[in-house]
């Protein structure tokens, strides 16, 4: 697994941890997204042992992750707070200030989260 690719995971876990809890939803996606970055053995156990402890936004390493990085984060936080069927007021608030933090523009950050939660209720099913 590429090292960019890992830190966008696990710049995801301060997501899953928003509301105050890491719910199992959101530990399979974590885990599906592991899969599909084709993470090794290790790779699963170092984001399984980093997400095992609550972590907040400030836990994200911004100096790993490149400009396009960052909008796949968001893209990817979207989709994760929906992933138990509803996305919570502390999961909305989240998104707002992660896209500040990943420092995207409000305008930009706006069409990707509009664009991410209509995706993310279209496909509910999937999630």
């Amino acid at each position: 697994m590429h090292e960019e690719d890992l830190s966008i995971i696990k710049a995801l876990v301060p997501m899953a941890w928003a509301d105050g809890v890491y719910a199992d939803r959101e530990r399979e996606m974590v885990e599906a997204l592991l899969d599909a970055y084709n993470a090794s053995d290790d790779d699963k156990e170092a984001v399984r042992a980093y997400a095992a402890e609550k972590k907040s936004i400030d836990d994200i390493a911004l100096q790993d992750l490149s400009t396009d990085d960052r909008r796949v984060v968001l893209q990817h936080a979207v989709l994760l707070s929906y992933v138990d069927g509803t996305q919570a007021d502390e999961e909305a608030a989240f998104l707002i200030e992660l896209a500040k933090r990943l420092k995207i523009a409000d305008a930009e950050a706006k069409t990707i989260v509009d664009a991410g939660a209509e995706r993310a209720k279209r496909f509910l099913n999937l999630l």
